[in-house]
């Protein structure tokens, strides 16, 4: 035993620890770098595989449920169209002098226009009638007389006795602003069903027709496959918005039936709205 610390040997170094250190990590290097392989193996596996969730019955089926929900699609145009137009469609009624070969009663179609309650229709509808009564869209009725008319584009104005409670003229449109091939919608009351409503396209423009009578040619009139019958007569055409680009009519008629057949036609609600003295858009 050494007593003296000073006489204590210091410890042998090793010269070549360095190559010794070296050398153990040649050896470990493939140990260690497959282990890390492993590691990153389990954690991309378990992100691109991912253990499989357990859902209870009601969990499935409100996935379902949103999914099927989210899938709906939005209401058709004409379902819009038609919440639009309805308050300001009016149902027109009237008494004629009995005559060979015409109804007494008739029934046609007309959209309030402005807050006075004034009602845009088809002069053929009114004219030579006794007695006009009109129902509004409040389900109010009323007697109601013509204070307008422009024959030459078969168009009236009348004028209720007694306004409705609530009075929502329709929005008017811009028939230029149309093109062949566009949607559009015919709203009134073909063969007295009261707000119907029917869907097609615009057909033409510009287009001709000579009245029953044969004594009036209309002119410049919109072409459109909407289906039309008596009743739809003074009642709106629409575009897709909901606003009236022309009012009804006539409809084709080549083989003296009173019967849709295919093609119908509109005044540019440009020139009808001139009759009741107000800007069409």
């Amino acid at each position: 035993m050494h007593s003296n610390p000073s006489e204590i040997p210091e410890p042998r170094k090793n010269p070549n620890w360095r190559q010794n250190l070296l050398a153990l990590a040649r050896h470990t290097w493939p140990l260690g770098a497959g282990i890390a392989a492993a590691l990153i193996g389990v954690l991309l596996y378990n992100t691109l595989f991912p253990a499989p969730v357990h859902l209870t019955q009601r969990e499935i089926d409100e996935s379902v449920v949103n999914t099927m929900a989210s899938a709906t699609p939005p209401p058709a145009y004409s379902a819009q169209v038609y919440q639009v137009i309805l308050p300001s469609l009016v149902i027109i009624q009237t008494q004629k002098e009995p005559s060979e070969g015409e109804d007494r009663v008739g029934v046609g179609s007309g959209v309030v226009i402005n807050e006075s309650g004034d009602i845009l229709t088809a002069l053929h509808v009114v004219s030579d009638a006794e007695k006009i009564e009109v129902s509004f869209a409040d389900g109010s009725q009323t007697s109601a007389s013509i204070i307008a008319a422009e024959p030459e584009h078969d168009i009236a104005v009348i004028h209720p006795d007694q306004s409705p409670g609530l009075v929502v003229p329709a929005v008017l449109g811009n028939p230029d602003a149309m093109r062949i091939g566009d949607e559009t919608y015919a709203v009134g009351n073909p063969l007295g069903l009261a707000g119907s409503m029917s869907a097609g396209v615009i057909s033409g423009f510009d287009r001709s027709f000579t009245t029953n009578e044969g004594d009036i040619q209309l002119e410049g009139l919109i072409q459109f496959d909407a289906a039309v019958n008596p009743g739809n007569s003074g009642g709106p055409l629409l575009n897709r918005n909901g606003q009236v680009i022309g009012i009804v009519t006539a409809l084709a008629n080549p083989f003296e039936q009173k019967s849709f057949s295919g093609i119908g036609f509109a005044v540019p609600i440009s020139t009808a709205a001139a009759a009741a003295g107000i800007p069409a858009y």
